[in-house]
This record gives structure tokens, C-alpha cells and sequence, in this order.
């Protein structure tokens, strides 16, 4: 998946696997932008990202796919069984990743981008368990397509995700934001996490022993907890 995104995202002006400052690039820019392809956890990119961003413009690129086929393959690699996946992924789903680097985003010169994409799932008996249950591991994963493309170039961006004043009164909960987004609550915490080590959500109080949260001064919707406070 990783080198099938790196071709797609690639220009024909762009320079490929180049070193700069001690680590290789997935894509360098005519313009010196720094292009990194993630197709798993930011966790170890954490370190070249923070070295790198000191100094130079620098762009995360993250695949997320919202529909997915499994494809069984024997051996020698013949397809024999494609299935569509009932899970469907969501660009909310960032947020998984987005923990380990929140705090790069009040670098003017960190980037994020998430592309929505049509993925195969390529898996291969590996040999173990037995005929009625067999046992299949991850072979492959092909890009199929990109359907969306959607980039955050700083913190006030994130806020896009939360849900307006109506369906999501200022301050909520982890809980009211799951609610309110159709994600799950774990997910919720994770969004909540990010975008406060990204100074864009503040804490305000609590709610029984839940944290109230709501948009940190100087964001769009700032002055919403004092709204609603009045208003109770």
C-alpha cells in the first residue's frame, strides 16, 4: 500500500526515497515541501517528524480506506474468493493516529492530509489450523482508488470535526461528542486528546467526574461555554 500511494501522490517533478538532514523522504518537492506516507501508526514517525519540522515544511500523508474488498489468494498468489468488507472507514478514524503528533500541528510548518480511499485486502492461508478453519494472514494491501482528499494545515481545521452548537451544545462531554458524531467513545477521546495538545480545545470544568471541553480562545466558536452558561 505504502509504495501504490507514493506512486499516485507522486508528481513527475518529485524526487523519490531522497535523503534530508539524516532521514530518507518518501517525496521531495521542487519547493523543498517534505512529503511522508503513513499508512499505519504515526507513533514512529514521531521523532522525524518533530527534528524535521524545526526546519522544514513538512507533509503527512495518511490513507484511510472507506470501502474494502478481502481477496483470498492461494500459493502461488491466485485469487479465488473476493468479498466487500462491512467495515467502512471514516476520516474521523485519524484521530487513532493523530495522538502521537497533535502537537505538530502549531508548527506552521507541519501538515496533515487524509486520503479517503477503495482498498483491497489481500490475505493467504498460511498453512496453520485445519481444513473447516483455516487460518489466513495479511498479504497485501492494494490501492483501488482514491475517492477524497482532505487536508489540515492548521489547528482551527480539526475543529470541522465537531459537531455545530445545535446538535453538540457547548461544553460537552467525551460521551455528548460520540453521541453527537456517530463515533465511538473511544475514538471521541482520542479526537478530544488531539486537539487539545494542538491548542484548539480547552478544558472548562467537569460533568460529574467527565471533563467538559469546548473551542480554546482565539478559535471559531470560542465563547459558546459562556453562551450556554448564560443560558442555563
Amino acid at each position: 500500500m505504502h509504495a501504490s500511494v507514493k506512486t499516485w501522490y507522486a508528481g513527475p517533478e518529485d524526487q523519490l526515497e531522497t535523503k534530508v538532514d539524516g532521514y530518507v523522504i518518501d517525496i521531495v518537492r521542487a519547493d523543498d515541501l517534505l512529503v511522508e506516507i503513513q499508512t499505519r501508526s504515526f507513533a514512529p514517525l514521531k521523532r522525524k517528524l518533530g527534528e524535521l519540522t524545526q526546519t522544514r515544511r513538512v507533509r503527512l500523508v495518511h490513507p484511510i480506506a472507506t470501502e474494502k474488498w478481502i481477496v483470498k489468494v492461494d500459493a502461488e498468489g491466485e485469487a479465488f474468493g473476493r468479498r466487500k468488507s462491512p467495515k467502512r472507514g471514516r476520516v474521523e478514524d485519524l484521530f487513532n493516529e493523530m495522538v502521537s503528533v497533535s502537537h505538530l500541528m502549531e508548527r506552521e510548518t507541519f501538515a496533515v492530509e487524509v486520503l479517503l480511499i477503495q482498498e483491497e485486502d489481500v490475505r493467504c492461508y498460511d498453512g496453520k489450523g485445519s481444513w473447516r478453519h483455516p487460518e489466513w494472514r495479511a498479504y497485501d494491501r492494494r490501492l483501488l482508488d482514491v475517492v477524497e482528499r482532505r487536508r489540515f494545515e492548521e489547528p482551527e481545521d480539526f475543529l470541522a470535526f465537531l459537531p455545530d452548537d445545535e446538535r453538540l451544545p457547548r461544553p460537552f462531554t467525551n460521551r455528548e461528542l460520540a453521541k453527537a458524531a456517530g463515533i465511538r467513545m473511544n475514538l471521541a477521546g482520542k479526537m478530544t486528546y488531539s486537539l487539545r495538545h494542538m491548542d484548539a480545545l480547552t478544558v472548562v470544568g467537569k460533568k460529574v467526574n467527565a471533563q467538559l471541553f469546548t473551542e480554546a480562545a482565539g478559535m471559531p466558536g470560542a465563547g459558546s461555554a459562556n453562551r450556554a452558561s448564560e443560558a442555563t
